[in-house]
């Protein structure tokens, strides 16, 4: 495909998830602008992003670091300068490496981490920002924190001076009405605000549900699929 031809797909596909969230936000009673659109790029090339960030979007996530640091790299040469997520599971020895082109780590789920982080953060000119992995299911395996370790990781994170307490992020459990799970989240969300004042970014809703996430208050939504298309062995 020509990059006429991806354009003028990824605009197609742009302009209907900005009507899916318009359209939610307008169910709950919200502004459309309450939401920002998280473009989840993994896979897909340095091209796309750019393509992106010239369609408006302003920011992208990736969720494996020997990935997206190269990826990041290639965006910055292109002229463009979109805000990086990372979204994935963070092994500690890999802080460095995505600090180096992250502006926001969305998957903090121990102490231990976010005190990796605010080491590798200190003397940064800005804070990095941080969002608590909530886990909705108790599923080790996909990563999360739950119950009183929730408070000790956002302790942990506001006790640092390298990092700022942004809020939560969290995925809906497989095979649970995604509604009832952002509806805990939102008691969740409102709990940590209220322990945190200006913890207030609530990231949560894929493809798949974002119009649940957006009636339960998520701020940002993830999407991937429905933007850039399924993904292949050939991407």
């Amino acid at each position: 495909m020509t990059d006429a031809g991806r354009r003028a797909e990824l605009a197609a596909n742009l302009e209907r998830v900005r009507e899916r969230i318009a359209l939610a936000c307008a169910a709950a009673g919200r502004p459309p602008d309450a939401v920002t659109l998280t473009a989840v790029t993994k896979t897909y090339p340095a091209s796309d992003v750019l393509l992106l960030a010239g369609l408006g979007v302003t920011d992208v996530a990736e969720n494996r670091d020997q990935e997206a640091s190269v990826k990041a790299d290639a965006v910055r040469a292109g002229g463009a300068r979109p805000r990086w997520h990372f979204v994935g599971r963070l092994q500690r020895n890999k802080v460095r490496s995505v600090l180096g082109y992250a502006d926001v780590v969305e998957s903090v789920d121990s102490v231990r981490l976010a005190e990796a982080l605010g080491r590798a953060a200190a003397g940064r000119e800005d804070p990095l920002e941080v969002l608590i992995q909530v886990s909705l299911d108790g599923d080790p395996a996909r990563g999360g924190v739950a119950g009183d370790d929730l408070w000790r990781v956002s302790d942990a994170v506001t006790s640092s001076e390298g990092l700022r307490l942004g809020g939560l992020m969290a995925v809906a459990p497989l095979g649970e009405d995604p509604g009832a799970a952002f509806a805990r989240l939102a008691v969740i969300a409102a709990q940590m605000a209220s322990r945190h004042p200006g913890s207030t970014t609530v990231s949560a809703g894929m493809s798949g549900d974002l119009e649940a996430a957006v009636r339960y208050g998520a701020t940002h939504v993830r999407i991937g699929t429905s933007l850039l298309g399924m993904r292949n062995s050939l991407r």
